[in-house]
């Protein structure tokens, strides 16, 4: 049985539980501000302790924490770009992102755990990196993943919660997906 069913008399039919606004809006708020904060502690600590353009090794080879500056989008798309209006599409892609996943938090009347987590991340990570591109014009990116010179574009924990929002609303697509397989092989009486 899992957060948001109930199980019923037939074996493998499940109905969802309700869960009220305030506690739905009380889950979301705690994820999303839970992001934010270590979002803006973490990049505070490292503008603070690592100059930019430089780091130190945590595990030689592998990983590093660095600081740099992403002027692009999500692990440095379109860092390089000189277009001039780069940083208002950001800032209006950032908007209207929330916009929407608030809508849906608010339109949706009772979220399994993935789809509110998922949603709850999304909002976090978003706000964590509109506040560094209205606060600095740029994302401060710190964790630097790689295989000897094979690296992975550096990242933060906004990016890290964007990410993990998306595999739990991919999550929650497949568990709904075979929930309604289940539902409709069911024989109704």
């Amino acid at each position: 049985m899992h957060w948001g069913t109930k199980a019923l008399s037939h074996p493998g039919k499940t109905e969802r539980v309700s869960i009220n606004n305030t506690t739905k809006f009380l889950i979301f708020g705690v994820i999303a501000l839970a992001i934010v904060f270590t979002d803006q502690v973490s990049k505070h600590l490292i503008a603070s302790s690592v100059a930019v353009n430089s780091g130190f090794q945590v595990i030689p080879g592998y990983l590093d924490i660095v600081h740099v500056r992403n002027k692009g989008a999500a692990f440095g798309i379109l860092s390089q770009s000189t277009w001039n209006l780069r940083s208002t599409l950001f800032l209006v892609v950032h908007f209207v992102a929330l916009a929407v996943i608030f809508r849906l938090v608010v339109s949706t009347k009772a979220p399994d755990p993935y789809l509110l987590g998922g949603y709850s991340l999304f909002f976090g990570g978003a706000v964590g990196n509109l506040i560094d591109r209205l606060r600095l014009g740029e994302v401060i990116d710190f964790v630097d993943v790689h295989i000897g010179n094979a690296h992975w574009p550096a990242f933060n924990v906004a990016d890290s919660a964007l990410c993990a929002g998306a595999v739990l609303l991919i999550l929650h697509f497949i568990h709904a997906g075979r929930q309604a397989g289940r539902d409709s092989d069911t024989p109704t009486s």
